[in-house]
């Protein structure tokens, strides 16, 4: 089955996602992660190959607790990218929240080997937490 192509449709082009990503994100900044939500929700549909509104979103679920539903939309941006550090993070994160302790400890010590101090360190706090 074709995707539909929302933005012909609807006679859009980058401007306006991008408008609605700044939206999106203002209400992520004032932690406000319910309508965040429904924005990046609506851009996955309108730009399905979107790393940052996949990751985006996957962490939005994560940060409400919806664990699965994170991860899905994080293995998708993996799929796109799989070697974003943030988003391996928040996959880590999302395996260790749904008991897949196994992969998570697995995802964390490659993590933790990674060039960038901060996703190193919060993968090491990770692996001390769940070890």
């Amino acid at each position: 089955m074709s995707q539909v192509d929302w933005l012909s449709i609807l006679g859009w082009n980058k401007e306006e996602l991008e408008d609605l990503r700044f939206v999106g994100y203002s209400y992520i900044k004032q932690g406000n992660y319910d309508i965040a939500t429904t924005f990046f929700e609506a851009l996955v549909i309108l730009a399905p190959d979107s790393l940052y509104d996949l990751q985006t979103l996957g962490a939005l679920y994560l940060q409400k607790g919806n664990n699965l539903m994170a991860l899905n939309y994080i293995e998708k941006a993996v799929k796109l990218d799989p070697a974003h550090y943030p988003t391996l993070l928040n996959r880590t994160k999302a395996l260790f929240a749904l008991g897949y302790k196994r992969q998570a400890l697995a995802q964390a010590r490659t993590l933790e080997k990674c060039d960038q101090t901060q996703i190193a360190g919060q993968a090491q706090a990770l692996i001390m937490a769940h070890s």
